[in-house]
């Protein structure tokens, strides 16, 4: 919970704008851990390797024939797997610039990709509806198993050191249990877009295109609050925890970025905010580690780094 004193203000000064891109940016993630670096993916088929401290951009990694719409790093930072409108993912060496491995298998273009804690498995979520789990470690071209429960595209996923979390079109929210073998389906009713779970794994975000964020119970599915007052309808969009979780932030449709307080799900000062990008904000994510810094990525060609 909270102190008394209040959540951490959202940070809203524009430190560094990221603009080399050409075209919608679909996702942005920082590196793991201390290290201080921002992977960008758009619709020019690219992935970007930023320094958000001075704006620079450092690599720039093409293979991809379609438009990048999901990355994620690898726990030591040295690969990271992009996906998109390939049908395939894509594992990269962040020093070379190559590819180490495309994992094709997917009928329609994918979503989502995510590691596991040690980078040894990857999830992907695709258009197709199914997830696949990868095992990296194996030349075995065959994943090791399928996810065929969803009745739309998966948009989302989260690995968990017990489970899988995965959000679909269809309007569910479906978890995992990888030691139980058991699957907890939570109706949401709207095409989900986001799933984002709490650092004790107790809760879990849930953004859906009906413009609410929901928090929901991970145990009984049951909904414990809901932040709104963000335009939301037809993009996927991504809240997200603030620093500490004492608050949850959404950028949305009109180019604003939304922060409401975690506890009485009441809208933070700017209200309504500021419009930030000229587009969607279509991703925002914390920093990992620090109070102070959160990027946003948009339709408009940029990822933005925040600062308190």
């Amino acid at each position: 919970m909270a102190p008394s004193r209040g959540p951490v203000p959202t940070p809203r000064k524009l430190h560094k704008t990221l603009a080399n891109h050409k075209g919608p940016v679909h996702v942005a993630r920082y590196a793991k851990g201390t290290a201080k670096y921002v992977l960008s993916g758009g619709q020019d088929r690219t992935v970007r390797l930023w320094n958000p401290e001075l704006g620079t951009e450092i690599k720039s990694y093409s293979a991809h024939g379609y438009e990048v719409l999901s990355i994620t790093v690898a726990h030591d930072n040295s690969r990271f797997a992009s996906s998109g409108g390939d049908r395939q993912v894509f594992l990269w060496d962040v020093m070379t610039g190559q590819t180490i491995r495309r994992i094709p298998g997917h009928m329609g273009k994918i979503f989502a990709v995510e590691f596991n804690e040690d980078a040894t498995v990857l999830a992907s979520g695709s258009y197709d509806s199914t997830v696949r789990l990868w095992d990296l470690r194996s030349q075995n071209r065959q994943p090791i198993q399928t996810l065929e429960e969803a009745r739309d595209a998966v948009q989302t996923i989260h690995v968990g050191r017990t489970y899988i979390a995965t959000g679909s079109v269809d309007g569910h929210v479906r978890t995992y249990d990888l030691r139980m073998g058991e699957l907890r389906t939570d109706f949401i009713g709207h095409p989900v877009t986001a799933v984002v779970p709490s650092q004790d794994n107790q809760t879990y975000l849930v953004t859906t295109i009906d413009a609410h964020v929901r928090l929901m119970d991970m145990t009984t599915g049951k909904m414990l609050n809901d932040f709104k007052g963000h335009a939301s309808s037809s993009y996927r969009i991504r809240a997200c925890f603030g620093h500490g979780e004492a608050t949850v932030i959404c950028g949305d449709e009109d180019g604003k970025v939304w922060a409401w307080d975690l506890v009485d799900a009441a809208p933070l000062q700017p209200n309504p905010p500021p419009k930030v990008h000229e587009r969607v904000v279509t991703w925002i994510e914390h920093h990992p580690i620090e109070a102070g810094e959160v990027i946003t990525a948009s339709a408009d060609g940029t990822v933005k780094v925040w600062r308190s």
